[in-house]
C-alpha cells in the first residue's frame, strides 16, 4: 500500500490464514504473508492486509490525507490484488508528517565564541564520529532525481551539526537532529545499493538517537523516532534471534516515548505493531501475553484519537490473527472469546475504519475478506442487562439480561413479541426489529453525548455502562469487563462515523 514519501512500514509478524495486517502511524507500512482463511461460515478468498506506517517526526503531528510508505520486499500495494496462495492483511503504521527539527533553520550561529570548556580528547573523539558519519552521508547518491537533490540538502545539514557537535559534544538537539538526517539518509539510499546500506546509516542514527537521550533523557521525540529506527533494522532480519532483540529494544523506546508523551496515538499505535511483529518470533507460551498488550496500545490510541483510523484498522487486524490461532490449535478457553467471536469483533473494527476512510483501498480489501462475519444487517449484537424503560434504577431483581443490536442509527433493545422475525440473532435465529416491544430501550446516535464505564452502586453486580444522551442518563450492564470494552469501542465509532459525516458508508457496509 503506497501513501507518502514520509512513511515506511512494520510487518506484521503473524501469517495466518488471510490475516489482516495492522497499521503503525508513523513510518511505513508491510504486509505480512497471507494464508487461506478458517474463519467462520463463508471463508472469504483473499487476505487481510495489515498497513503499518511509522513516521519520523513530533509523534503528536496529526496525520495527513496523503500517505506513502516505504515498502519491504513482501508488501504489495494497496491497489494491487496479492498473488500469493494465501489472503493477508496489512498493517497500517499510519502517515506522519516528516519534520526535522532546525534542518535548514534556527543552526547554531558560525560566529560562536571558538574557545571550548571540553578537552581536547572529548574534541578529538566527538571529530573521529562525525567524520564516520558524514563519510556515510555523504555516500548517499539518492535513486532519483529527486532523491538526490534532497540528499544535498541533509548533507549540508550533517555538516552544521557536526561543526555544532565539535563546538559542543554535549549539544543534544545537534546530536537528535543529525540522527534525523542519518534517518532520512536511509530511506534515501537506493535499494541495490551496498555501500553504504541502509542498516550501516540507521546504525549510526540510533547510535545519536543513544548519545542525544543520555543527555536529555525527557527528549520524547528521540524515544519515539530511534524506536522506528531499530524497527527498520529489525524488519531487514526476519525471526531471528536479532530481530527479537531489536523488536524488544523497539518496544522499550515506544514505551518510554509514552511514559514522557502520553497524549501520543501515533507512538501507541507504532508500540502496538512492533509487539505484534515481536509475537510472531517469540515462543507460543510468550505470544498470547504480548498480543493482548497490542490489543491494549491499539485500543489506548484510539481513546486518545477516535477517528485514528489506521489504529482502528490494526485492531482489527491483531483480532483475526487471534482468531486465526484459535482455529489453527484448536484450542478453546471459556474465559475467553470464541474464534468466530473473534472474527466478528475483528470486522467491526475493519468495517470501521473503512467507513471513516472509504477510498483507502487497503480497507476496502479487507472489508471484503469480513464482512460476512458481521451480524448483518447490525454492526454490533449481544446481550447488555437493562432496566425496565423509565425506571434508571429499579430493584436489581427487575433488571432483565436481554439482547441489543448497534446499527449506523441506534442502540436498541431487543423484546421479541412475535414469532416471526426478519434479522439475525446472537443465537443464529432470525429477529425481526419492526415487531419489537414499544417500551424497548432505544439510544439515537445524534442524541449521545458521551459514552462510559460506570461505577454507580446502584447498579446490579457486573461492568456498568453510562451513556450520556441529550434525554438523560441511560444505564445498562455489560457481562464482563471485557464485554463492556467491546460495546464502548463500538457506540464511540458509530458516533464517530456519524460526527465525520459518513454514515451512509457505514450503512452500505451493513445494508447487505
Amino acid at each position: 500500500m503506497t501513501e507518502t514519501t514520509e512513511e515506511s512500514e512494520l510487518h506484521n509478524g503473524h501469517q495466518p490464514q488471510a490475516e489482516p495486517e495492522p497499521e503503525p502511524e508513523s513510518k511505513a507500512e508491510s504486509q505480512p504473508e497471507s494464508k487461506t482463511e478458517p474463519g467462520p461460515e463463508n471463508k472469504p478468498e483473499e487476505a487481510l492486509k495489515v498497513e503499518p506506517v511509522v513516521t519520523r517526526a513530533d509523534p503528536n503531528t496529526k496525520e495527513e490525507d496523503k500517505e506513502s510508505s516505504i515498502q519491504s520486499n513482501d508488501a504489495a500495494k494497496p491497489s494491487s490484488t496479492d498473488q500469493n496462495a494465501r489472503p493477508q492483511l496489512r498493517k497500517d503504521e499510519g502517515n506522519r508528517t516528516f519534520t526535522m527539527r532546525e534542518l535548514l533553520t534556527e543552526f547554531k550561529s558560525d560566529e560562536e565564541e571558538a574557545g571550548s570548556p571540553y578537552s581536547r580528547e572529548s574534541t578529538q573523539r566527538q571529530s573521529n564520529q562525525n567524520s564516520a558519519a558524514m563519510e556515510l552521508v555523504s555516500s548517499v547518491t539518492g535513486a532519483d532525481e529527486e532523491g538526490q537533490s534532497r540528499q544535498r540538502v541533509l548533507v549540508y545539514a550533517a555538516k552544521r551539526y557536526a561543526a555544532a557537535l565539535e563546538k559542543n559534544p554535549e549539544d543534544y538537539d545537534a546530536l537528535y537532529n543529525w540522527a534525523l538526517v542519518l534517518q532520512e539518509s536511509a530511506d534515501n539510499v537506493s535499494p541495490d545499493s551496498t555501500s553504504p546500506s541502509k542498516d550501516d546509516l540507521l546504525e549510526e542514527a540510533c547510535k545519536k538517537y543513544n548519545d542525544a537521550t543520555r543527555l536529555c533523557p525527557t527528549l520524547h521525540d528521540a524515544f519515539y523516532n530511534w524506536a522506528i529506527a531499530i524497527s527498520d533494522r529489525a524488519k531487514m532480519r526476519g525471526r531471528t534471534k536479532e530481530a527479537e532483540e531489536l523488536w524488544e529494544q523497539a518496544t522499550k523506546n515506544y514505551e518510554k516515548a509514552v511514559q514522557l508523551n502520553w497524549n501520543s496515538p501515533q507512538a501507541l499505535n507504532n508500540w502496538g505493531l512492533a509487539l505484534q511483529e515481536l509475537s510472531a518470533i517469540v515462543s507460543a507460551r510468550e505470544k498470547q501475553k504480548i498480543v493482548k498488550t497490542a490489543i491494549s496500545k491499539f485500543r489506548a490510541a484510539i481513546r486518545l484519537q477516535f477517528d485514528f483510523h489506521r489504529a482502528i484498522y490494526n485492531l482489527g487486524t491483531v483480532l483475526y490473527a487471534l482468531a486465526e490461532d484459535s482455529v489453527q490449535t484448536g484450542t478453546t478457553n471459556p474465559k475467553e472469546m470464541s474464534s468466530n467471536e473473534l472474527y466478528s469483533q475483528s470486522a467491526i473494527y475493519i468495517a470501521a475504519a473503512h467507513a471513516l476512510k472509504p477510498n483507502y483501498s487497503v480497507y476496502s480489501s479487507a472489508l471484503k475478506l469480513v464482512h460476512s462475519m458481521l451480524p448483518l444487517p447490525h454492526l454490533k449484537d449481544g446481550y447488555l442487562t437493562a432496566p425496565p424503560v423509565g425506571n434508571t434504577f429499579p430493584p436489581h431483581s427487575d433488571w432483565k439480561r436481554t439482547e441489543f443490536f448497534l446499527n449506523q442509527e441506534a442502540l436498541q433493545q431487543v423484546i421479541k413479541v412475535e414469532q416471526k422475525q426478519v434479522s439475525r440473532s446472537l443465537s443464529g435465529r432470525i429477529v425481526d426489529a419492526g415487531n419489537t416491544d414499544k417500551k424497548a430501550i432505544r439510544v439515537y446516535i445524534p442524541d449521545i453525548i458521551s459514552v462510559s464505564a460506570s461505577a454507580d452502586l446502584t447498579l446490579p453486580p457486573g461492568a456498568g455502562l453510562c451513556i450520556n444522551t441529550t434525554s438523560g442518563q441511560v444505564f445498562l450492564v455489560a457481562d464482563s469487563w471485557e464485554s463492556l470494552d467491546r460495546w464502548l469501542d463500538a457506540l464511540r465509532l458509530v458516533y464517530t462515523i456519524y460526527a465525520r459525516r459518513k454514515t451512509d458508508v457505514l450503512a452500505g457496509i451493513i445494508a447487505t
